[in-house]
């Protein structure tokens, strides 16, 4: 996904323990929880209800729950499963050509049929419309979708994609009906009509109300009568308040680093609240822009690449939230190599930073500015940020500062290039190796830091995207790492653990969200 605007920094949300992994749930066409409504309280905001438009971890939270895709992923699976779909394949030798045939009886909650034309209605029109801030940048490879029947769709490809059915399982293959929706412009009434387990009642700037949609047929199994979401803006205090007092049942996305070691601290088993951990694959990376006339120089990224000290940033900014990162595909996500590591070492070396500036003709201590922001990736950025420069600074070979600015700001400047060093976290639309790379080194990366690689961008990223068997690609995939930590044009810091802190008799947390990043609001349930 994306780079993603909302809190990425920062781990906050639980996900699962490896022997919790199982299989989603059974087949649920009129399924309504037994429970109570659960309420959850998050720092994200959900900046779109129109999947046309949404790209960030609220407004994905939001599509998860309320649209169908075609397929989806179950708890704990990497690989996309049916969901409005009964099947989809690819019809071709080449991977190119991509079929489903959808479940017989799907309906959106307003009682309408949902049928290949609103399938293809929900792809052209978020193509048509191309929104920045929308996912129709993951889909340069769609050429047209085409529906022999109702029940039929076709999508035709381009180019290879062995990764397209992970694609439409996201966020962004949320389907939507044709007639409450314009195929020219995106929604603006805060409203949403969509197929999945959840209608939304209600939208403003301070909660979001969601109750069980009636006619939903798919996997799902809704264990609760409703989920209530309540935005905090960034307030940390407030949510960390909120789950104390007992005015949220969940605290996810928004707690400091502090909060959650308070938390754990004070969590003696005798009740209250508790913190639940799972693992990420949300990911952190010091930016360079390879066209600057300091970060630009190979030397000066590869002296701060050997002085650069994760495990000290674990410890004293993240306290233990995070996990270095030795790689620009994380641990867990198949192709993962440790190339920065091999590379680089883990451990800071004066000696390696100074020769690697000598060798670049550099004998005067550089001077630097890290650019960060201060709540998007986390409300710790501005901080690490500052620990960064001043190892940087300890080594005597930099004078550097820090300067962050709002995000809007923030965002407008790297796309003029003001910037040499920056931050930039990430959040996968999907758990597989190409939505690690393709968006980073691909064409047009949303990087913006002027890098390419034509070992990379026509040879390796094709390669690997054509595909099926993913556990064939780990060989080029350890290519393409080793080009990057050898060229350095971003440098890798955290992976994210992931946490929520939950109050008793709350259940179904740990099934919520995986690497796939879909937080099942069906799962949640509560003691009335």
């Amino acid at each position: 996904m994306k780079i993603r605007n909302q809190w990425p920094a920062l781990p906050i949300v639980a996900g699962l323990a490896s022997g919790l992994l199982t299989g989603c749930g059974t087949e649920s066409g009129d399924s309504a929880g037994d429970g109570s409504n659960v309420v959850v309280g998050m720092s994200d905001d959900i900046l779109a209800t129109d999947p046309a438009s949404g790209y960030d971890p609220g407004s994905w939270l939001l599509f998860n729950n309320v649209f169908q895709s075609l397929l989806s992923f179950s708890k704990g699976a990497t690989e996309p499963q049916p969901e409005a779909a009964e099947t989809c394949a690819f019809t071709d030798t080449g991977t190119t050509v991509y079929t489903c045939t959808l479940k017989d009886g799907l309906k959106f909650s307003n009682g309408n049929e949902l049928t290949s034309k609103d399938v293809k209605f929900s792809f052209d029109r978020m193509l048509k419309i191309n929104d920045p801030d929308g996912p129709a940048i993951m889909f340069p490879m769609l050429e047209k979708v085409e529906t022999p029947d109702e029940k039929t769709v076709v999508f035709r490809l381009n180019t290879a994609d062995a990764t397209f059915p992970s694609k439409i399982a996201s966020g962004a293959g949320s389907i939507v009906d044709h007639s409450q929706y314009d195929p020219d412009g995106l929604r603006k009434d805060g409203e949403a009509v969509g197929s999945g387990p959840y209608k939304l009642d209600s939208f403003d700037d301070g909660q979001a109300v969601f109750s069980v949609n009636e006619n939903y047929k798919g996997t799902a199994e809704v264990n609760n009568t409703g989920v209530t979401l309540k935005f905090f803006d960034g307030d940390q205090t407030a949510l960390k308040q909120a789950i104390q007092k007992g005015d949220v049942d969940i605290a996810y996305r928004g707690l400091t680093a502090g909060d959650i070691a308070d938390t754990e601290k004070a969590d003696d088993g005798t009740g209250g609240v508790e913190v639940v951990e799972g693992s990420s694959a949300e990911v952190q990376h010091l930016v360079f822009n390879m066209d600057d006339p300091v970060a630009g120089k190979l030397g000066v990224r590869k002296a701060i690449a050997h002085l650069l000290d994760r495990e000290a940033l674990i410890k004293d900014v993240y306290q233990g939230t995070a996990t270095p990162l030795y790689s620009i595909i994380p641990a867990g996500i198949a192709g993962h190599n440790t190339a920065f590591f091999d590379t680089y070492g883990a451990r800071p070396s004066r000696s390696k930073a100074q020769a690697a500036l000598r060798e670049d003709g550099i004998t005067r201590k550089v001077k630097l500015t890290l650019w960060s922001t201060p709540s998007r990736y986390g409300p710790a950025t501005d901080q690490e940020l500052t620990a960064i420069a001043g190892q940087l600074n300890a080594s005597g070979l930099f004078d550097a500062s820090v300067k962050s600015v709002p995000f809007g700001q923030y965002e407008k400047d790297i796309a003029a290039g003001k910037y040499g060093v920056y931050v930039k976290g990430w959040v996968p639309d999907y758990p597989d190796a190409d939505n690690f790379t393709a968006p980073f080194f691909g064409k047009g990366n949303v990087l913006s830091n002027n890098y390419t690689n034509d070992t990379i961008t026509g040879s390796l990223i094709p390669r690997t995207a054509a595909l099926t068997n993913r556990a064939a690609t780990d060989k080029e995939y350890g290519e393409l790492q080793d080009i990057v930590a050898a060229e350095l044009p971003v440098l890798p810091v955290w992976q994210a653990k992931q946490y929520a802190v939950v109050r008793d008799g709350v259940y179904g947390l740990e099934y919520c969200l995986d690497a796939s990043t879909v937080f099942r609001f069906w799962e949640l349930s509560k003691d009335a």
